[in-house]
């Protein structure tokens, strides 16, 4: 069996309910319970692996934003990211989470955990574009970093029409002005006119009925 899977449709339910249920477990143990800005570095050890920042060098296909080493558990983060702000960074190691978490074999891991192996990698590039997993990988950061419940604790008294209010919102969740935009976009709370600026907000979050969310993770 493969330590990487596969290519397969998750839905945006499921990764949303994944990325939950890992913020719910955390809540409940102790030392780990989430804060905002979340410290997406925490969740990665929460989950067991280990975190390093390094010089990643480019290889044939180009830049390396990232990678995983699945024997070693282990997540490297190329150290130029630094340069693009605490937004992206937190948004870097959260998107390298969803990868552990979507689309690595945990079960193979543990039965070849004995097996001292640098070359298996799960590489990692910055892309406009996101597709396949990557954008699967991307979705479950959003939804890790800026969950439901919190953006709807953070909007209260604030008008998602106002640039000054979108930028104080995504100072206090720690992610980047545009991992909000596409968040609040996605969510169908806001949309953006082609070629401008203007904001109009779509609707109100929607009170919700809290269903308990069976592990999975």
């Amino acid at each position: 069996m493969l330590l990487i899977q596969g290519f397969r449709f998750i839905s945006k339910g499921e990764i949303e309910a994944i990325a939950n249920q890992i913020l719910i477990r955390m809540s409940q143990t102790p030392n780990y319970v989430p804060k905002w800005p979340l410290d997406a570095s925490r969740v990665a050890e929460f989950l067991g692996l280990d975190l390093v920042w390094d010089r990643i060098s480019e290889d044939e296909q180009g830049a390396i934003a990232a990678r995983i080493l699945p024997l070693e558990k282990l997540i490297e983060i190329n150290e130029d990211i630094l340069q693009l702000g605490p937004g992206f960074t937190e948004s870097t190691i959260a998107h390298e989470v969803g990868h552990w978490v979507l689309h690595i074999n945990h079960a193979q891991v543990e039965r070849q955990s004995q097996v001292e192996s640098r070359e298996l990698a799960f590489l990692c590039r910055n892309q406009e574009n996101l597709r396949g997993r990557e954008w699967q990988a991307q979705y479950f950061a959003s939804c890790l970093l800026m969950p439901k419940d919190q953006l709807e604790t953070v909007i209260k008294g604030r008008n998602l029409e106002k640039w000054s209010d979108l930028y104080q919102i995504a100072a206090e969740l720690g992610v980047s002005i545009s991992n909000l935009i596409h968040r609040l976009k996605d969510l169908g709370w806001i949309n953006i006119t082609p070629d401008s600026r203007q904001i109009s907000r779509l609707k109100a979050p929607l009170p919700r009925i809290r269903e308990k969310i069976e592990t999975r993770c």
